[in-house]
């Protein structure tokens, strides 16, 4: 049995003391203690982890002005805080021992767009991608571009100064910030353009306005000399660019941005935008080694070009491994007879589409004579100049550092010296020395970057699990600090000093350095911003932060390694918050956009799950082989006394395993995140496990039981089925259910069921299909069933039928067969394990006679390849069960063409399991549709919300609503219900439920169309 996790974590009794009276004096915002909560924020893109004493959630400045203006007490004056955005820092910026003050939660509101000057006014919690979706109808974008676009916000993006890609025309963060609305840790609030007027005399404000100044123009010299000549130096505190020595005027904004939020809270911001480019044209030069991309690099910078972005074959053999590359194939095809070994990306851009049609035409006629001569190891090149294909590539390079975190092995590649920046003229020399480096010490690694600011990427592979690998990550990082001083550069040009500010004394000198100090003190004279990070007060003992400093892997080295291998669906999580995407028709991860906790998200679930194998361990439990009874033994008397008994007693007992299961029972378990997270982080796998287990010590929910048990109830309710919807109708019956099982909204079963929709089909004779020629075989289609659609929904089965036969061939029903997905959901492994051993052996016997087998429901079809591979494993057998169109679309050529019918498009709504594992599924439903002479447009959406039964568990029924409406909603009120095809069971029954209104499965329209 699953025992008791009791041990907590505590909480500093002044924290509690300080949070208490927080909520006392009027603080808006949410106040999370528990453990889980802080977990959640322990860890984030960086290989380091520490446990915070409580995460706060703003809701507004004054908030935080609060939090500043309470914590000047003199019994506070140990307590720290962090700032926090999304929490895609790779060097642990955000991550503290303090309080976490998250913004991205609540203060995340574009507040004002002024079209005629080109600026916005946001609070510091919008995320990029978001800010570019409010301000793209008038024609602008906010342009530093990261990889992290869609999650990282736009305090993360000031904090850190970030740039990305097209740095060198649009330059950093920093050049496009008018002004910060900056809190400091005294709860003084400052407008750093001064447009609120100037500080009092005696804030934190006043002071740290006035002491910076005086820096900036008594040290101007030696600033001068020590700040490098880089498009990307990041300092901590831009002193240099905070006097403008043209016109003699201070900009204290200067010194906020990169400041890592050591200096002050930044709750809003005043930013300047940019034209978006009316003309874009996007040249991926292709070469026979990645040396010859870094060194043909500063050639493509000349061409005038607005960036030069580069891979190696690394990366690119990665991305060819992963869903992202059904995207790109076409855009960066193979040379024959050539090895493509790395990638120059060169964008033009601009607002006179000559000029720019000019500059590629100029490039593509010099790489025609390269190509022709065998020059810079060109092997070829292509031009892409549609907007849809540009983003596409680029969403490729992006998803390059996910893509690295997924190699295989214990090894994996991981951030500590991934920003370093050189003169763009050293970058290939630098990189030889650093290849040297790394090959010496038998390190695997990969690159990429940005090269024509120097900037490149570098990623060695090490197992920090290993204490031995641990420290060749801090030699290497000393090592790579001489290395980039040797060719001018820094070992921090992009993405912060965090844990590295350890290497600030050094690289300053202590003159300089005790002038970062005395800005620090002006600014937060107890330490209590950020502590650690970027310089600490002057005449203060406190310490800076290490490289050193205590990483997820010494937590992960205390689980047994086969236990990590076991969950390393769990474990390998990098932290790297794709999850926390913004975008509502990006299915990964529902959850987490409705709730905004990061605890429901799968990097959340993740860190979760390590954590309670890690307890686990230190009580000495064998998982594997705890897990290994649960599936082997039926539980006695005994056991289920027990089980009732520690369930009585949650109310009063603490757990860490509930706090883990509140994490997993908001999992749609839609199987997103097992294909759109980089790391493949698989949470309905591990969620199940963890179910599992979870529930050899607590007794189920009755409604548990009734799902796992619907498909061997379903043909017995068959039998009567108008007695069984004239029951459900009553609303007696739907009030007890929902208190007494905590179900909602039952769908009606199928009137008439499909057993006489079907009568006329001969029946099922294993042995008659056997005895078949080839050619009658290649003209029958085997139809399996799924409980859900067959029995609530079997109009689409019968409708299936009668495709089937209208295409000239012959329809044959299966007799039906529990799937068992549901069973898998809940955690019913051993029943599941049951179930899907019984049905892939009956699916088995009938794949050998060599007939297709076609399955309506996309997600039940997927249960066979992936969960039942996972429990079964090479048991599971060889059978191919078909999606509709993966069985239509190859056999197109069977079917006469149709010419087009002219008619209104029909609107395809792909079930999310089905798009995220099946990445061409939208794509083959339109050829198949355009083969028949209609037009099909896919609409991008995410969840629906309903996740099979999830959407009717009582207490789930808000958070479904909440998912319907993200993106489904808005999207189907936009267009005509009847021409909206749906291909999942369950998105269709959450149609008809919120909208009243039944929708089509596509093989139904096309039944119209023929």
């Amino acid at each position: 049995m699953l025992p008791r996790l009791h041990s907590q974590s505590d909480v500093d009794p002044i924290v509690l003391t300080f949070l208490k009276e927080l909520e006392q004096a009027g603080f808006t915002g949410d106040v999370e203690r528990q453990f889980s909560s802080r977990l959640a924020v322990a860890t984030d893109n960086s290989v380091y982890q520490q446990l915070p004493q409580a995460v706060v959630h703003p809701k507004s400045t004054q908030d935080v002005i609060l939090i500043g203006k309470l914590s000047r007490d003199s019994q506070y004056e140990r307590i720290t805080f962090s700032p926090r955005g999304g929490g895609t820092g790779t060097n642990g910026q955000s991550l503290t021992k303090g309080i976490v003050v998250d913004l991205s939660r609540h203060m995340n509101k574009v507040l004002e767009i002024n079209e005629d000057e080109g600026w916005v006014r946001v609070q510091t919690g919008v995320v990029k991608d978001q800010l570019n979706d409010a301000v793209r109808p008038y024609g602008y974008f906010f342009s530093p571009d990261l990889s992290t676009s869609n999650r990282a916000t736009l305090g993360g993006m000031i904090n850190t100064d970030a740039s990305g890609q097209g740095s060198l025309k649009y330059g950093k963060t920093s050049d496009h910030v008018l002004s910060l609305q900056a809190v400091f840790a005294d709860g003084s609030c400052l407008e750093s353009d001064l447009s609120n007027g100037l500080p009092q005399e005696g804030e934190y404000a006043y002071n740290a306005f006035h002491t910076t100044e005086k820096v900036c123009r008594e040290k101007r010299a030696q600033i001068e000399d020590k700040f490098p000549p880089l498009n990307r130096f990041l300092t901590g505190y831009d002193l240099k660019n905070a006097l403008d020595t043209d016109s003699d005027t201070f900009d204290l904004t200067r010194v906020l941005c990169g400041a890592e939020g050591s200096l002050a809270f930044i709750t809003e911001a005043k930013l300047n935008l940019t034209p978006i480019p009316k003309a874009r044209t996007l040249v991926n030069v292709k070469y026979n080694s990645f040396d010859s991309a870094l060194r043909n690099a500063p050639f493509m910078v000349e061409a005038k070009a607005l960036s030069v972005e580069t891979v190696d074959s690394r990366v690119l053999n990665l991305a060819k491994q992963d869903i992202v590359w059904h995207t790109v194939s076409d855009l960066l095809t193979d040379v024959p007879g050539q090895d493509m070994q790395g990638i120059n990306m060169v964008e033009f851009a601009g607002q006179d589409e000559q000029e720019v049609s000019g500059q590629v035409e100029s490039l593509a006629a010099r790489l025609d004579s390269m190509l022709e001569n065998n020059e810079a190891g060109i092997i070829g090149y292509q031009v892409c100049d549609d907007l849809a294909s540009i983003g596409r590539i680029y969403n490729m390079r992006k998803k390059a550092v996910g893509l690295l975190g997924a190699a295989k092995g214990r090894a994996k590649p991981v951030a500590f010296a991934e920003d370093t920046c050189v003169p763009p003229e050293n970058l290939a020399d630098f990189i030889v020395e650093f290849r040297e480096l790394l090959d010496a010490k038998s390190l695997n690694y990969g690159m990429f970057g940005h090269v024509d600011a120097g900037v490149l990427h570098v990623r060695p592979a090490l197992d920090l699990c290993d204490p031995k690998q641990e420290a060749l990550m801090h030699e290497v990082s000393d090592e790579v600090v001489k290395l980039v001083a040797k060719y001018g550069g820094l070992m921090w040009g992009e993405h912060g000093k965090g844990f590295r500010s350890e290497y600030g004394p050094d690289f300053f000198g202590e003159e300089l350095f005790t002038e970062l100090r005395r800005v620090k003190a002006a600014f937060d004279p107890f330490n209590k911003m950020n502590p650690g990070k970027i310089c600490t007060p002057l005449d203060s003992q406190h310490e800076l932060v290490k490289v050193t400093d205590t990483k997820r892997g010494y937590f992960d080295r205390q689980i047994d390694v086969q236990v990590r291998d076991s969950f390393k669906q769990a474990m390998e999580c990098n932290g790297n918050g794709l999850c926390f995407n913004y975008d509502t028709s990006s299915p990964m991860c529902p959850s987490m956009k409705v709730t905004a906790d990061r605890r429901h998200s799968p990097k959340g679930r993740a860190g979760m799950v390590r954590e309670w194998l890690r307890q686990l361990t230190e009580q000495g439990v064998d998982i594997l082989d705890l897990e290994k009874q649960t599936l082997e033994n039926d539980a006695s008397i005994k056991t289920m006394v027990d089980r009732v008994r520690n369930t009585l007693n949650k109310r009063h007992e603490y757990d860490f395993s509930h706090e883990v299961y509140d994490a997993m029972n908001g999992c749609l378990a839609c199987k997103a995140c097992a294909s759109q997270c980089p790391i493949k982080v698989d949470v309905p796998s591990f969620r199940s496990r963890f179910l599992n287990i979870y529930y050899s010590r607590y007794q189920r929910p009755a409604k548990d039981y009734l799902v796992a048990n619907i498909e061997s109830m379903l043909p017995v309710l068959a039998k009567a089925p108008k007695l069984v919807n004239g029951a459900l109708k009553q609303q007696w019956v739907q009030d007890l259910t929902a208190k007494s099982v905590g179900y909602v909204d039952s769908p009606l079963l199928s009137v008439p069921m499909l057993k006489q929709r079907l009568s006329s089909l001969k029946p099922f004779n294993l042995q008659e299909l056997a005895a078949l020629s080839k050619e009658d075989k290649s003209n029958h289609v085997v139809i399996v069933q799924d409980p859900f659609t067959s029995f609530y929904d079997a109009s689409v089965v019968e409708d299936f039928a009668t495709l089937v036969t209208k295409l000239g061939k012959t329809p044959v029903l299966l007799p039906f067969k529990p799937n068992g997905k549901a069973q898998h959901v809940k955690g019913f492994l051993k029943k599941f394990a049951d179930s899907a051993k019984n049905t892939a052996a009956f699916l088995q016997q009938v794949a050998d006679i060599d007939i297709p087998l076609v399955g309506v429901d996309p997600a039940l079809v997927l249960c066979y390849r992936d969960e039942y591979q996972e429990v079964l494993q090479e048991k599971r057998g060889d059978f191919d069960v078909l999606t509709v169109h993966e069985w239509l679309q190859p056999k197109l050529p069977e079917f006469d063409k149709q010419a087009s019918n002219g008619q209104e498009p029909w609107y395809l709504f792909a079930h999310c399991t089905e798009k995220t594992k099946m990445p061409n599924a939208e794509k083959e439903w339109g050829q198949i549709f355009a083969h028949f002479g209609a037009r099909l447009d896919t609409i991008p959406v995410g969840c629906c919300g309903m996740a099979g039964t999830f959407g009717h568990e009582v207490d789930k029924l808000q958070m479904s609503k909440d998912i319907y409406a993200l993106s489904w909603k808005p999207r189907l009120q936009d267009l005509p219900k009847e021409r909206c095809l749906v291909t999942g069971y369950s998105c269709r029954s959450q149609v008809k439920r919120f909208e009243q209104e039944k929708v089509q499965h596509p093989l139904q329209a096309l039944l119209t169309i023929l």
